[in-house]
This record gives structure tokens, sequence and C-alpha cells, in this order.
């Protein structure tokens, strides 16, 4: 082949290369692609569906200390099966990736009645123990919000509704239930997740399945929404 048919030969090879260019189909850029093009490298390596997918509900336990148990210095009426369900709630929640808090009261005071600071009465009971990476926030007070990072925690973690369970269903229970309504939250109580002891007003002895009964009925009234263990985890299940 001399010098002028190479040059043929090339141009034909060429024409047929841009013929080859014509006739593919132009490129198409999908919505996802043009979604893409304007992030940033940091963006694009976050999850996509992290924020959709993240729970909204917390579980927060509170109180559920060994001076409450038997031989504990104030023990409760029904906390044993109080705890276990709250046990119960506990497996649940981490098994649905949910928040959980542990409250963990203690008085200020060595000469506290119970729940003194540093003693065994006032660490959480082994029945619900709190795992290395889960939230204990110790209170000094009655409601669980005051003087605690409970709030600010909660609003972190933009959750919208709360599952309460512990003791005493009269005092703490009542307080955190009530206090976390009023901050904006949907609470739902665990009824038989909580615990409580005999009372006494002007010398009329009150019992504890009574005092239960009627903090559990005044809640439910306008505050949360009151639920079994068993109603909670077949609901949480479906």
């Amino acid at each position: 082949m001399n010098r002028i048919e190479r040059a043929a030969h090339k141009q034909q090879i060429s024409h047929f290369d841009r013929r080859k260019m014509v006739d593919q189909p132009p490129l198409h850029r999908s919505a996802e692609i043009e979604d893409l093009a304007h992030l940033t490298p940091e963006q694009i390596s976050q999850p996509l569906v992290e924020s959709k997918n993240k729970s909204k509900q917390a579980l927060i336990v509170v109180d559920v200390q060994n001076d409450y148990f038997p031989g504990g210095k104030w023990t409760l009426t029904g906390i044993e099966t109080a705890a276990d369900n709250a046990a119960r709630l506990l497996d649940l929640a981490r098994a649905s990736g949910d928040l959980i808090v542990f409250i963990q009261h203690e008085f200020p005071t060595v000469d506290a009645p119970f729940f003194a600071p540093g003693s065994t009465g006032a660490q959480i009971h082994s029945k619900v123990q709190n795992r290395s990476n889960e939230i204990v926030l110790v209170k000094n007070q009655i409601n669980s919000f005051r003087d605690t990072k409970l709030k600010e925690i909660l609003d972190q973690h933009k959750i919208e509704e709360v599952v309460i369970c512990g003791a005493m269903s009269h005092m703490c229970i009542d307080a955190v239930t009530r206090a976390a309504n009023d901050f904006g939250y949907k609470c739902i109580l665990i009824h038989d997740a909580c615990a409580t002891k005999d009372a006494e007003f002007n010398g009329v002895k009150v019992p504890a399945e009574y005092v239960h009964a009627a903090f559990m009925s005044a809640l439910g009234f306008a505050y949360a929404k009151t639920m079994s263990t068993e109603e909670f985890v077949n609901e949480k299940n479906k």
C-alpha cells in the first residue's frame, strides 16, 4: 500500500468512527445522578436514609434501683413484677434501636432515708442494668427533667414520643409524665412496669394498689396513653 492509499484508508476509518459516534444514543443523566451532582463529597458519604429511619421514640426507665427491692431501705409493692416488665421493654427498645435513658435517683446527703449517694441501694437493679453505651442520668429531684440534661438529650435525638416505666408511681413517675407532656412529648405510660407502696394521709392508710390505680387513672385521663406491657409489645411488633 503506497502513501496515497494509506491516507485514503485512514480517512475511511476516521469517517467510520465519526458515524459510530453519531449513531450512539445520547447519554442520559437520571434524576438521582442530577441530585448527586450538586452534593459535596462529605454529603455523598452520609447515609441516604438515616434521618427517615431514625426512631423518634425513647424509653425512659425511672429509678429501678436496689433500695426499692426486698432487703432494701424502701421496699415497694409489686416492684419485682414491674422490673420484669421493664426488662421486656428494654429488650424491645434495644432490638428496635430506640433511644434508652436510665434515670437514677440519689439524695444529696448520706443520711437520706434511701438512695444515699454512692450506696449499693442507689445502684440500678440488675434486672434492668444499663449497658455501657446507654445513657444514665443522675437526678436529685422528683422530676427527672429538673436539673438534668434529659430534655436536651431527647431533643438532640429528635424524640417525639416517650415510653415511661419505673418507680414510684405516685412520685417520680407522676412527675416525669406530667413534665414530658408539658414539654410537648407524646407519652406512653406502661402501668404494669411501674410500682409504688402504701401511703397515708390524715390517718387514712391507702394500700399500694389503690395509690397506683389512682395515679395511673389521673395520668391516663389527660397526660399519657396508659398500656400494659403486653399491649405495648404487641403494638410495637405490628
